[in-house]
């Protein structure tokens, strides 16, 4: 199955992201978010809980499974929250 990753930020907008995953989950996509810091896995969170919202009028509900991921920014090895989500 097709991977699609959105980055989340911290001052990334809940709805927008919500959106973009549910629009991929429609395509029959799975969502892979990535986020570092408190406050974008809270913006993460948040747009998944929005999302459902937005696929349970077409009978869909999506899981989400979170897990570790090291990534390099600049040169420097960082860890980020993977947070994959997908069609139940």
């Amino acid at each position: 199955m097709t991977v699609e990753m959105l980055k989340v930020s911290a001052n990334s907008n809940p709805n927008a992201v919500a959106g973009a995953i549910a629009s991929i989950v429609r395509a029959g996509k799975e969502v892979e978010i990535q986020a570092i810091g408190a406050g974008a896995v809270n913006q993460g969170v948040k747009s998944i809980a929005i999302a459902r919202g937005y696929l349970a009028p077409n009978g869909l509900d999506i899981c989400c499974v979170p897990a570790f991921a090291d990534i390099e920014i600049d040169g420097q090895s960082r860890t980020a929250v993977k947070l994959m989500i997908r069609n139940r």
